[in-house]
């Protein structure tokens, strides 16, 4: 019988407690996937809100909890636009509103019509909202299709009723699953007259953005710049927690996964003892016997992983149709995601089994033959 084979005859005549301890690993894998998966589809539709706009990089209120929540008056857009190195600058101003149970958070942008091709806005169907028009609505694409609407139909969004008058895209997913209407109009709708949330600026070709966005912090303390997605917890305290919370919940999972494995694994020498005892009386050696015994752990930690995979999977379909997280929970499946479960897997093994490998190792033949 081959090393590899004895290993698998080990772990498969120990069924009940190799399955036990693989369900442990499985619900330990199955929390570090779902919760890393939600985690970064999150930060991917974060960071898609301030990517909508074809922008150098953003500029929003420091510190708040959620970027929707960010506020700068017009006295502040104006200062910003006044920077030498500034090209353009954009405010938008971002509402959420219900539309249904099945669009619980549907994003209204406000933007000036002069600025929508600056925006990176391209009309596909109909035309443009007029500047202080306070019934005309733009679909993006993807929300049009989903809401089953073309230009000419109505719809309401909070209490306002609306005309189409537009179907839209900017080349972003989240961008194009939105609304756009006149500035003015949404700024007395939300009740915020001269306030806008995020400004998207472009730079003047040459421009060292480091060098302009260190200024703008120093100048304005109350506002912070993001340009990548690392960045955006400097404007979303939300989203730092969520991450935060991800990597506490790996760690207790990698703990409890660890102590699992140890458990059956220390079982699992005692009970065989003896077996032990003549494989180091026929000639094994210590790194041999270390082997065995880390390669039964690491073979059921795999197929729990395995299994957890597959639960993390099933589990994320599920959080999909929670009603708190339609319409800003779009699934995204990183491979990073899949190697840190797969990390996980063999840290639990190596964890769990290496104080009972060990163990068996130094057994000395005759003591180990002598066990009852």
């Amino acid at each position: 019988m081959s090393f590899f084979a004895l290993i698998a005859r080990n772990v498969f005549t120990r069924k009940l407690r190799s399955s036990l301890t693989g369900v442990a690993v499985a619900i330990a894998i199955m929390t570090v996937v779902a919760l890393g998966v939600l985690t970064h589809s999150l930060r991917l539709t974060a960071i898609s809100v301030l990517r909508t706009g074809e922008a150098d990089f953003t500029v929003a209120q420091k510190g708040v909890s959620d970027v929707v929540y960010s506020a700068m008056d017009d006295a502040q857009v104006e200062r910003l636009k006044s920077y030498p190195g500034v090209d353009s600058l954009i405010g938008v101003l971002i509402a959420v509103a219900k539309l249904d149970s099945n669009h619980p958070f549907f994003l209204e942008l406000g933007i000036p019509p002069d600025q929508l091709a600056n925006f990176g806005v391209q009309v596909l169907d109909g035309t443009a909202y007029d500047p202080t028009a306070t019934d005309q609505v733009m679909l993006g694409y993807r929300a049009a299709d989903d809401l089953h609407k073309t230009v000419g139909d109505r719809i309401t969004i909070d209490t306002a009723d609306f005309r189409v008058v537009g179907i839209y895209t900017v080349g972003n997913v989240f961008g194009d699953s939105a609304s756009m209407l006149p500035l003015t109009t949404l700024q007395g709708l939300e009740r915020k007259p001269g306030s806008v949330t995020l400004a998207f600026v472009k730079v003047k070709p040459g421009t060292d953005i480091a060098a302009l966005r260190a200024s703008i912090e120093k100048d304005n303390p109350a506002v912070a710049t993001v340009r990548t997605e690392s960045e955006f917890g400097r404007v979303d305290r939300n989203l730092s927690l969520i991450s935060a919370a991800n990597v506490a919940t790996s760690i207790l999972a990698l703990v409890i996964g660890a102590i699992g494995v140890m458990n059956t694994t220390v079982m699992s020498v005692f009970e065989r003892t003896r077996e032990f005892g003549v494989l180091r009386a026929v000639g094994w050696t210590r790194a041999r016997v270390v082997g065995l015994v880390m390669g039964e752990a690491v073979l059921i930690s795999l197929a729990g992983a395995a299994v957890g995979l597959a639960m993390g999977y099933v589990a994320i379909r599920l959080i999909e149709h929670v009603p708190q997280v339609v319409g800003v929970f779009q699934p995204d499946y990183p491979a990073s995601i899949f190697g840190r479960a797969l990390g996980m897997a063999f840290g639990m093994a190596f964890i769990g089994a290496f104080y009972p490998a060990v163990r068996a190792a130094l057994l000395e033949p005759m003591e180990a033959l002598r066990h009852e």
